[in-house]
Parts: structure tokens; C-alpha cells; sequence
């Protein structure tokens, strides 16, 4: 286990449901896509990954979580993480898309808000079994897309790294470009 996260006096339950927040109102900027993947370092990124990702990294800390607190050993961890880019990454990321996204990764939050919120302090941060305390755990999945430096778990906004050209609605025009979560963004010209 890495150097445990550093935690604040807020509620773990709001610490995990904010990352997902986070993560949502980025992904709303992902429908503007060029399905160019976006590299960084020896990895490369898209907004399925992104998705996949921050769903996997959720369920795999509730099933640690789970097992700690009955007692039991988790599972080792397997998963490939972002090491790996599969061709359902690449598809082009659609309202639909992003619809499922919401459905699961919301679901997500409300299963790790019952979680938290029914342990007490004690239970957060004297936790069973080996590893970080459970408060720990949240603020660590709370960090995991809020820097820029997490593309391994959650690109940053499309806008940023796509040939698309974003100001807040009414500045392009009634007609032009695609809304985004507050935004309007048009191809560029250039």
C-alpha cells in the first residue's frame, strides 16, 4: 500500500459522492469527443476508460471494504487498471453514454454514502484488517479525479484536449455548436 491519503474534518460520505460529481460534470464534456484517444506518459486515455475505470476503482474499495469489516481477507488486487486501453475504450462516447454513466456512477455514490454513513468515527478510523483506515479509503477515492495528475483514473475535461472551441452559452450564437453541461462548444475552424 502507497503513503495513506491525507484526510480533513469532512464526512467521507460527501468526500466519495463530490469525486462523482466531479467526475459527471466532466463526463458531460466528453460527448464532444473526436475519439482521438489522449495520451499521457505510456497510456492512453478515452471517455469509456475514464468510466470503466472510476466504476472499477469504486467497486473494487467497497468489496475491500466489505471484507475487512466481516472479517475476511479482500481479494488481491488483479485488475489491469489503465495499463490496458480494450476496443469497447475506444467507441465513441454518446448522450446515451453518458446517461449510463450517470445511472451507474450515481448508484455508485448512494451504495458508498449507506456505506460510510453507517459507520461510526471509531469504525472509520480504527478499521479491521491490514491497510488504510476506512476514512482513508474514502479520501483516497476521493482524490483519485480531482488532480491533474489522475488521468490514470479520470481524463480532465474534453474541452481541453479535443479541436473543439467552449464559452458559455449565448457568446457562439443561438444555432452553432453543441450544449455542454453550461458550455457551448464548436469544432474549430482552424
Amino acid at each position: 500500500m502507497t503513503d495513506a491519503p491525507l484526510t480533513d474534518d469532512r464526512e467521507p460520505a460527501r468526500v466519495v459522492a463530490e469525486m462523482i460529481d466531479h467526475v459527471l460534470r466532466l463526463a458531460a464534456t466528453w460527448t464532444a469527443w473526436d475519439g482521438r484517444p489522449v495520451p499521457s506518459g505510456d497510456r492512453i486515455y478515452t471517455p469509456h476508460k475514464a468510466i470503466r475505470r472510476v466504476a472499477d476503482h469504486l467497486v473494487d474499495h467497497l468489496a475491500e471494504i466489505e471484507d475487512r469489516l466481516a472479517g475476511r481477507v479482500p481479494l488481491p488486487d488483479h485488475w489491469h487498471a489503465s495499463m490496458i486501453t480494450t476496443a469497447a475504450d475506444l467507441a465513441p462516447f454518446t448522450e446515451h453514454d453518458l446517461d449510463e454513466a450517470r445511472s451507474r456512477l450515481t448508484r455508485l455514490a448512494r451504495i458508498w454514502t449507506a456505506r460510510l454513513e453507517a459507520l461510526t468515527p471509531d469504525q472509520l478510523d480504527h478499521s479491521p484488517g491490514e491497510g488504510w483506515t476506512l476514512r482513508q479509503v474514502a479520501f483516497h477515492l476521493g482524490g483519485s479525479c480531482t488532480t491533474p495528475t489522475r488521468w490514470a483514473t479520470c481524463p480532465a475535461d474534453i474541452r481541453r484536449h479535443a479541436q473543439w472551441r467552449c464559452s458559455p452559452f449565448g457568446a457562439l450564437g443561438a444555432d452553432t455548436g453543441q450544449r455542454v453541461s453550461g458550455v457551448r462548444c464548436v469544432l474549430s475552424r482552424s
